[in-house]
């Protein structure tokens, strides 16, 4: 299958945009949000993405036609710091049976930066539970943390994965 991961600029936003509202549709199942006014979710940090330095978007294609999105961002602490899965999405139509676009668009994304990575699922997502961690046990160059925790009071449990991704 050809899977491509392919940086954005602004131009694109409105491609992220759109994916990004099935994105939190498809995750209200396991952490519940209200919609606005409009009949749309909010998220908002998606304007940084595309002009904060330490953050990157990303378009995930199957055939050249949008198939999902990643958005990435360095977690800074003095001059060096991990790479972090911000957000990871693929459409329903490109999941499961084989088909290997979110393993492969994964491999993608963390080859763009060797080094210190970080990324966060929530346990009641049994597909992330499932995906995650046996994709960053098969590309981390060594060890694998695991570090089960509470965000915020009400917010869902999620689980945080550190590893690194050899050069």
């Amino acid at each position: 299958m050809d899977v491509d991961l392919l940086a954005v600029d602004a131009a694109d936003k409105p491609v992220i945009a759109n994916l990004l509202q099935l994105y939190l549709h498809d995750s209200s199942e396991f952490e519940p949000s209200e919609l606005s006014a409009h009949g749309t979710f909010d998220f908002a940090w998606l304007d940084s993405y595309f002009i904060e330095p330490a953050r990157e978007a990303y378009l995930i294609t199957v055939a050249g036609r949008p198939a999902g999105f990643a958005l990435a961002r360095c977690d800074v602490a003095g001059d060096v710091g991990p790479w972090n899965v911000g957000e990871f999405f693929v459409v329903r139509g490109h999941r499961g049976r084989g088909r290997g676009v979110a393993g492969q668009a994964a491999r993608l994304l963390f080859r763009r930066h060797p080094g210190p990575w970080t990324l966060s699922f929530l346990p009641a997502n049994v597909p992330a539970s499932r995906f995650w961690p046996k994709l960053v046990d098969a590309v981390a160059a060594g060890p694998v943390s695991r570090h089960e925790f509470q965000p915020t009071e009400g917010a869902a449990a999620k689980v945080r994965l550190l590893f690194q991704i050899g050069p």
